[in-house]
């Protein structure tokens, strides 16, 4: 029979971050949550460019927008984790040849490292000609738009809270001109208040208009996805 455990010796699987010298506490805390979450650790075992790559397939697996041959633009795609989602799931690389092939196209204000499959573009979304330089390197519309954009924190919640609201309701408009009859808009907001606008703005122009947490949303955040389907072209 085998013995109980006392618990003495047993390993603490926490990983600890000693405080250095200049690093401020909340940097020292970020760290130790990064290495102590099991969503970072299981990216780099996958080898997706970040936790938030999670985020994206838990809301496909709920909504499944994300299908065989669909044009996808992420904007704001930058590391690229969800554009290396939309990849696979779309079939952009034509890896399964009895499903239709699609396309992923990346927008960024910055660089970002290629990406096998998708065609990624640095661009300010909110030019003026941004929707037809999308449709241009698209040759047509788009299936769905999806963004996981968010300002630079300012550490002020209402304002960093309208901040994101003003990127998500950009990123909507952006949407509008760019998105099939039927198409799906995803993205990223901050609970605070002031998304009611754009929550009775998506639901003129979308059959449906959910909001959601994924599992892989950190608990202590805000955060919050809408995923309007059914586009009213």
């Amino acid at each position: 029979m085998p013995r109980k455990s006392s618990g003495r010796g047993r390993r603490d699987l926490t990983v600890k971050v000693k405080s250095a010298r200049g690093r401020k506490l909340s940097s020292t805390l970020w760290l130790q949550r990064q290495l102590n979450d099991p969503y970072v650790r299981r990216a780099q075992a996958e080898g997706y460019r970040g936790r938030a790559a999670y985020k994206i397939l838990e809301l496909d697996d709920k909504y499944r927008f994300l299908v065989p041959g669909a044009r996808v633009v992420d904007l704001g795609c930058a590391p690229g984790g969800w554009c290396q989602v939309a990849v696979a799931r779309v079939n952009a690389l034509g890896q399964r040849p009895d499903k239709k092939t699609g396309r992923v196209l990346g927008i960024d204000l910055q660089e970002v490292e290629p990406i096998a499959g998708a065609e990624i573009h640095q661009l300010d979304f909110m030019s003026d000609d941004a929707d037809q330089q999308v449709k241009t390197w698209l040759g047509g519309r788009a299936d769905v738009v999806m963004s996981d954009m968010a300002a630079a924190s300012s550490g002020h919640k209402q304002t960093d809270h309208l901040r994101i609201i003003a990127l998500c309701e950009a990123a909507a408009y952006l949407a509008f001109d760019v998105l099939e009859e039927g198409g799906t808009f995803v993205s990223k907001v901050l609970a605070g208040g002031a998304e009611g606008d754009l929550q009775k703005l998506l639901k003129q122009k979308f059959a449906r208009v959910a909001n959601v947490k994924p599992p892989a949303s950190r608990a202590d955040s805000s955060e919050k996805f809408v995923v309007a389907t059914g586009f009213r072209a």
